[in-house]
């Protein structure tokens, strides 16, 4: 799974990476973030009702049918596995799909009877993208629209399979397009899309145990112990 990651570069180098408009200072305050948890909101790739573009999302995936935002807290993976069937996800896996934007992500890895936190990144360190799918969800009190995203999942590769068995599905940078593709419906041309990143271009380190408290977000987070 995934519940916590990172963006920690400056914002001018996530436009360089993505080639997208540079005029949106409410994204610019997102970034660097150092401890990225569910219900936050999160810099995500779209094909909206422009061109490709870099919005904001809340992480916890709403669909318009959901009651109240508490059903995001138990949305914020979708797995690979399942989102072609799953009602909750299989309209937005062929109509609503975005990039969530990163450059390392958190999990726990079992030391015992303690859990260790680690931070898993790309060995070149470059920004990534995960797979996502997002939801326009209207809060019917307010009458207020909220985009809401969920990250997808697979199982892990090899290397990650120390720490966990599930990891997010990070896009190669060939696929990032076609995944944005609106045009592309077909199920097994997506699917084959969303599969384990290969494991000898992935490293993992342990981090401090503050990561665990999501209000903390500090440079120090990223840190090797």
């Amino acid at each position: 799974m995934c519940g916590r990651y990172t963006i920690t570069t400056k914002y001018a180098e996530l436009i360089q990476r993505w080639s997208f408009p540079s005029d949106r200072p409410d994204l610019q305050k997102l970034i660097p973030s150092y401890n990225i948890a569910p219900s936050q909101r999160v810099i995500a790739a779209w094909s909206g009702t422009e061109s490709k573009a870099l919005t904001g999302m809340r992480w916890g995936f709403l669909p318009p049918w959901a009651k109240d935002a508490s059903v995001g807290y138990k949305m914020i993976n979708a797995r690979a596995e399942t989102i072609a069937e799953k009602p909750t996800f299989r309209n937005a896996f062929k109509e609503h799909r975005c990039l969530i934007i990163a450059d390392g992500f958190y999990e726990w890895r079992r030391a015992g009877k303690e859990k260790q936190p680690v931070r898993i990144v790309l060995k070149s360190r470059e920004l990534f993208a995960f797979a996502g799918l997002w939801s326009a969800w209207t809060e019917p009190e307010s009458e207020k629209e909220i985009v809401t995203c969920a990250i997808v999942t697979c199982a892990a590769n090899s290397l990650l399979k120390q720490v966990h068995d599930r990891m997010p599905v990070i896009l190669s940078r060939d696929e990032e397009d076609a995944w944005l593709d609106k045009t592309l419906k077909e199920p097994s041309e997506l699917l084959s899309m969303l599969r384990s990143y290969p494991d000898d271009e992935m490293d993992f380190y342990a981090v401090s145990n503050r990561v665990n408290t999501a209000t903390v977000n500090e440079l120090s987070l990223v840190d090797p112990v």
